[in-house]
């Protein structure tokens, strides 16, 4: 009866310990998954095995039961580390794939807690004020105020620098040419003007080459070989009454015309070899370097505080007439370039002083988005300021209230240019100053300033 009370109350235990391992068996699924559920039953199973074999009566005094009690515990302990350790947790890329496996069906009498999951705490609410839309008048102005300001102690610095720099060329210049005439260097360029600066980071340095009316003589661009009026020729006249060598510009003739490229060449490599940059920089406090591989005369200047880029141009002032040495790429080699800086510059801030409009804000705000913007920075400069004036020729309502129905409404007008392939100078209609543009380049801006018509917030964007 006593053998009969151990035995039920074993089988008891038993079951008590199989329902247990068996509910930790079904929830493991849902922890593990299904590699590390199958390593979970291994390991229980050996465990199990053990533990059955250490509550069951000993056969104690024989030596086969003990030994095969102690085999098997062998075999279970190496099945408990012959079992492979599961793998690392890795990311569920197959969303369509089950969560969690079905789960186990339920035994007799036995019942289904819920379970409790803990809700995460709720974060408290916050009642947002509704965003207040902005007028693109507004957003003008903001992008204004601040993405093209300039500080006005990197502008200080910037020309304070140019100028030393301007002084000391100069003082070469006529150290080393005494017998060529060069005017004045004077300070050029949008830092200056006001209507495209972004950063005090570009000048031009204007080196004028003073020529005498009586030898020298303009010969429009539609008279010559590219039959382009953007461009002059400088013709060397009189030569029979005055031969060569009456001018001391005649060393840089080519083909009785005054070359631009000699000129811009023999520059070029005083720039580059004769003048001592590195004393001048550290008198300045600054690093410059000429730029030997550009086709233009430039240097770069550092500073602590500001880098600054200074191109050269030498200028020729004929017959009212703005002559720059910057010829087109090609063989020819003695064009001049007609500038229209000066005549831009001054039309606008007249304009604006006459009606207190708002053109010179319009055309800082459209300079600095092409500039930024890699489809249209062609577009910057001298072609919007024609824009503008060709504009404010029909237009005359520019007052700052008015800034954002004219800035839409150059762009309309830059499209239907655009359009057609030809911008007309404001100061001469014979010059197309698209001209140089590919046809692929044209369609693209005129794609994206299409699409900015309906949405001009599109250009207003961070590049």
């Amino acid at each position: 009866m006593a053998e009969f009370g151990r035995q039920r109350g074993k089988r008891q235990e038993d079951d008590g310990l199989g329902s247990v391992l068996d509910l930790l068996l079904a929830n493991a699924r849902l922890v593990l998954g299904v590699t590390g559920a199958a390593v979970l039953a291994i390991a229980t199973l050996a465990v199990k095995r053990l533990i059955d074999r250490a509550t069951s009566p000993r056969d104690e005094g024989d030596p086969k039961a003990e030994q095969k009690t102690l085999e098997e515990s062998w075999q279970d302990l190496a099945l408990i580390k012959a079992t492979p350790k599961p793998p690392k947790k890795q990311r569920r890329e197959d969303l369509s794939e089950p969560l969690l496996s079905p789960a186990r069906p339920l035994l007799p009498g036995e019942t289904c807690e819920p379970r409790v999951c803990s809700a995460p705490p709720e974060t408290p609410r916050v009642e947002s004020s509704p965003l207040r839309c902005l007028t693109l008048q507004e957003k003008l102005l903001s992008h204004y105020s601040s993405r093209l300001a300039v500080p006005e102690v990197q502008v200080s610095l910037a020309l304070q620098l140019a100028r030393s720099i301007c002084t000391q060329l100069q003082t070469f210049l006529r150290n080393k040419c005494p017998e060529l005439p060069f005017g004045s260097l004077f300070l050029s360029g949008p830092l200056l003007d006001g209507l495209e600066a972004l950063t005090a980071d570009h000048i031009h340095l204007m080196l004028p080459v003073v020529l005498d009316a009586t030898l020298w003589s303009l010969i429009p661009g539609e008279d010559t070989v590219v039959r382009n009026p953007h461009y002059w020729m400088i013709k060397r006249t009189d030569l029979e009454y005055f031969p060569r060598g009456c001018s001391p510009w005649d060393r840089f003739i080519v083909g009785r015309y005054l070359s631009s490229n000699a000129l811009n060449e023999t520059l070029h490599k005083m720039l580059v070899a004769s003048i001592n940059w590195p004393a001048i920089g550290s008198l300045l406090g600054s690093v410059i370097h000429p730029v030997v591989a550009s086709q233009e005369l430039k240097l770069e200047v550092k500073h602590d505080q500001v880098e600054l880029s200074i191109t050269l141009f030498p200028v020729v002032e004929m017959e009212d007439k703005v002559l720059l040495a910057a010829p087109p790429e090609g063989l020819v080699e003695n064009l001049w370039l007609e500038s229209f800086h000066r005549a831009e510059v001054s039309k606008v801030k007249e304009l604006d002083a006459g009606d207190s409009g708002a053109r010179q804000h319009c055309l800082c705000i459209l300079n600095g988005i092409c500039k930024s913007h890699p489809a249209l920075h062609k577009l910057s400069g001298s072609p919007l300021t024609h824009v503008v004036l060709h504009l404010s020729a029909t237009s005359s309502d520019w007052a700052e209230e008015s800034l954002a129905d004219r800035f839409q409404q150059v762009l309309e007008e830059l499209v239907g240019y655009l359009e057609k392939g030809v911008l007309p100078s404001y100061f001469n209609h014979k010059i197309n100053l698209f001209s140089e543009l590919l046809e692929d380049e044209i369609d693209e801006m005129g794609f994206m300033l299409y699409r900015a018509i309906s949405e001009p917030e599109l250009l207003l964007k961070e590049k």
